[in-house]
């Protein structure tokens, strides 16, 4: 098994956990995604997901950071890190998304890749005066505003005629620097969701869920038809409570549900479609943190953590999304305390593997 990547979400709405931490101003600025990013970089992660919302889903007062300009920013801000923009397809146009990805790539050198997310939130569709389409006919879309996407990045004269696009005699130059293209991730729970990945994704994103639901969740999803050459890699979201020992990171849990419990999510919940599988699932498991966070587990000492990573790494997870709170002392906190007992355990698990082989 080889050391996992390590990435961080971009806190976009303000805080990844509760949204009034007393350590933790909410702060959704562009300065702030700069210096955690830089940081997060030089703490040797290696990817960075920025979510994409035109209003604060929490609460439509709050700020909310803007996905493709600060991605184009942050390419030029930084060195070595992958940088991941999710796109929602109803909000670009793909000969436009295309364009603009292609700019991106150019600048990273070759760092930039796409998260497409369906889209779940209606009221910033609503209240944009954009149609707001059913849940499978949003993946039905997806599927051809990714293919259109993927000609154009090719180089290539497309001529392309679909349900919903129709692109003739068109060509971007330059090609990508990325080859054969920017990495496209894609992420969802339900079986249009899992089916696009399969066909079309180089990495599908799981929401944190306790291991035996993602070894099920990695097997369903191996089970589809693959169009791609390559096989699909499996990344994770989690939010991560680390500390000498088990008791002080439950007490720190605790602490934090109790904090997140305050925060105002009706807006929220009142404009999630009711068709998406995610939501449902994640009433499952009460956490802190979005897209799964502490249901992953990641809560515990050092030690505990580290070998929580290293089962999930041995179920086929390759990418670890991580969120923290309050982010910078504890990004820190796991770059020298989690990473390095992560790799030495799977450096023992190797070990016992090729001698078992002998």
């Amino acid at each position: 098994m080889s050391e996992p990547r390590y990435g961080i979400w971009i806190p976009v709405y303000g805080n990844c956990g509760a949204m009034n931490h007393p350590q933790e101003p909410r702060d959704a600025s562009y300065l702030r995604a700069k210096g955690l990013i830089q940081l997060a970089e030089e703490c040797g992660f290696t990817t960075t997901l920025i979510a994409e919302h035109i209003i604060n889903p929490r609460n439509q007062e709050l700020d909310q950071l803007e996905t493709w300009t600060a991605a184009a920013a942050l390419a030029e801000a930084t060195n070595s890190i992958e940088i991941i923009a999710a796109v929602k397809p109803l909000l670009f146009h793909p000969t436009v998304l295309a364009k603009m990805a292609l700019g991106i790539d150019a600048i990273s050198g070759g760092r930039f890749a796409i998260n497409l997310v369906s889209a779940w939130f209606k009221p910033e569709m609503e209240k944009s005066g954009i149609f707001f389409l059913s849940h499978d006919e949003r993946y039905r879309y997806s599927q051809e505003w990714i293919a259109v996407v993927k000609a154009l990045w090719s180089g290539e004269r497309v001529n392309f005629s679909g349900d919903y696009f129709h692109i003739s005699d068109l060509c971007l130059l330059p090609r990508p620097v990325a080859q054969p293209h920017p990495r496209v991730y894609l992420g969802g729970e339900s079986d249009p969701a899992r089916d696009l990945a399969m066909k079309e994704a180089d990495v599908f994103f799981l929401n944190g869920r306790p291991i035996e639901v993602i070894r099920e969740t990695i097997a369903d999803v191996r089970k589809r038809k693959r169009k791609q050459p390559k096989p699909l890699r499996f990344a994770m979201s989690a939010f991560v409570i680390a500390r000498p020992t088990d008791a002080e990171a439950q007490e720190n849990y605790q602490w934090l549900l109790e904090l997140t419990k305050q925060d105002d999510r009706s807006e929220l919940l009142k404009g999630v479609d009711s068709e998406v599988v995610m939501f449902k699932n994640m009433a499952k498991y009460p956490s802190v943190g979005s897209n799964g966070g502490t249901a992953a587990g990641l809560v515990g000492s050092y030690d505990t953590v580290a070998a929580r990573i290293a089962d999930f790494v041995s179920v086929g997870v390759d990418t670890f999304m991580l969120q923290f709170q309050p982010f910078a002392p504890e990004m820190r906190r796991f770059s020298q305390e989690v990473m390095p007992r992560v790799r030495s355990q799977l450096s023992v698990s190797n070990y016992q593997l090729s001698t078992m082989s002998l």
